[in-house]
C-alpha cells in the first residue's frame, strides 16, 4: 500500500520490559538489530489548563495502546489494523487510520517506503473529548514505525515531526515526554520543551460528558484577533499558573486559570459548563475549565477533596440531562512507553 498523502495541518510506573521515549538524550536502544514486532503505550494529555492555550499540557494516567508487527513483505498484505475498546467501530480500518498515517510520515521523512505493518490499536481514551485522542494515534504511529526502522530519528526529531502533524506542542509533547510541559520556540524557530514542576498535593479531575466537540468546530468560534489587553490578562495569569501548580497554591490557583482567549468562545460549545463549575468550585476546586478543546472540563483540587469534586462534577452534569463520568486522575510522568 502506498503511503496516503499528507496529514492534515490544523491549528504507571516503567516496567522492566519497557523503554521510556522521555529522555531527550534515548535514542531508543533495543538488542535486536532488525525489530519486528513493538507495543506503544501512549497517555491522554489534557492541555491549556486555562490561560495555557495551545502551548501547555500534561500526561494524564489514561493509555491507548498500539502495537505494530512486521508484516512478510513477500505475503501480499501491506496492512492490516485491528481495534478494540470502548467505540472500536468509529476508527478506520484502512490508510485513513491516523495512527497509519502518522507511521507514513516517519517513513517519507526518512526517505524510505513504509514496511508492510499490522497495528493492532486498543482504546482506553475516549475520542474527541478533549483528551489528546489524535496526539496518541500520531505519537504511536511516530514512534512505532521509528523502532522499526531501527530508530533512525533520535526523540527530539520525533518530537518536531510531531508537532508538524498535529499542528501544536500542547497535547503531542506531553503524550510523548509525559509530566506537564510547556513548549516554546527560540528566535531560530527551534522548540524548546520544559517540564512544568507539579506539586502532588494537586490533583488533576476530569469530567466526560457523553457528547463530543471536534477540534476543528472549536476552534471556528475563536476570533482571529485579539486586544492587547487580553494578551496581557493570558501572560500575566499562565505565570502565576506555573506558580501555582509548583507551590501547590489553591488561592493562586483560582487567580491563574482564567483565560481570554479562547474560554470565553467555547463554553457556548459546552452545555452544562457553568452549572458543572459551579458545583466543582463548592466542592472544593480551585477553578474548572475545558480540557483541550472539550467537551471534557478539568478541575484542579486538593487531593483531599478531588474525590468530592469528581462527584459533584458528575451529579452536576447528570442534573441538566447529560451523562457523565468524572474521576480524579493521576499524571503520567514518563509519556509514551515502547514494550517489545
Amino acid at each position: 500500500m502506498a503511503c496516503p498523502g499528507n496529514l492534515p495541518r490544523h491549528p504507571p510506573g516503567l516496567a522492566p520490559a519497557e523503554i521510556s521515549v522521555a529522555h531527550p538524550s534515548l535514542r531508543f536502544p533495543h538488542p535486536l538489530t532488525n525489530p519486528t514486532a513493538v507495543t506503544a503505550i501512549v497517555p491522554a494529555t489534557t492541555a491549556n489548563l486555562g490561560p495555557g492555550f495551545d502551548c501547555l499540557g500534561v500526561a494524564l494516567a489514561l493509555y491507548n495502546q498500539v502495537r505494530f508487527t512486521r508484516l512478510d513483505p513477500q505475503g501480499g498484505t501491506a496492512l492490516a489494523i485491528a481495534v478494540a475498546g470502548e467505540e472500536a467501530d468509529r476508527v478506520p480500518r484502512d490508510g485513513s487510520n491516523l495512527v497509519y498515517r502518522s507511521y507514513c510520515a516517519l517513513f517519507e521523512k526518512v526517505g524510505r517506503s513504509p514496511l508492510p505493518v499490522q497495528i493492532e490499536i486498543n482504546l482506553g481514551i475516549p475520542l474527541a473529548r478533549g483528551l489528546g485522542s489524535s496526539a496518541t494515534a500520531i505519537a504511536a504511529g511516530l514512534v512505532g514505525a521509528n523502532f522499526l526502522l531501527g530508530n533512525l530519528l533520535s526523540p527530539n526529531e520525533v518530537a518536531d515531526l510531531a508537532i508538524s502533524l498535529e499542528g501544536h506542542p500542547d497535547n503531542i509533547i506531553p503524550a510523548l515526554l509525559g509530566s506537564g510541559r510547556l513548549s516554546a520556540t527560540r528566535s531560530d524557530g527551534a522548540w524548546v520543551h520544559v517540564e512544568v514542576p507539579w506539586n502532588a498535593a494537586i490533583v488533576p479531575v476530569i469530567a466526560i460528558p457523553n457528547f463530543e466537540l471536534s477540534t476543528e468546530e472549536a476552534r471556528r468560534v475563536l476570533p482571529p484577533h485579539y486586544s492587547r489587553a487580553d494578551a496581557v490578562f493570558n501572560a500575566s495569569h499562565l505565570g502565576l499558573l506555573l506558580r501555582g501548580l509548583e507551590d501547590g497554591r489553591i488561592d493562586w490557583l483560582q487567580a491563574a486559570m482564567q483565560d481570554r482567549i479562547h474560554q470565553p468562545y467555547r463554553t457556548q460549545l459546552i452545555p452544562g459548563f457553568e452549572a458543572v463549575r459551579t458545583a466543582a468550585i463548592a466542592a472544593g476546586a480551585a477553578e474548572t475549565v475545558i480540557s483541550g478543546a472539550g467537551p471534557t472540563l478539568l478541575a484542579l483540587a486538593h487531593q483531599d477533596t478531588a474525590a468530592a469534586v469528581a462527584a459533584a462534577m458528575q451529579q452536576a452534569w447528570q442534573q441538566v440531562g447529560i451523562p457523565a463520568v468524572a474521576q480524579p486522575v493521576g499524571i503520567e510522568l514518563q509519556g509514551t512507553r515502547l514494550r517489545p
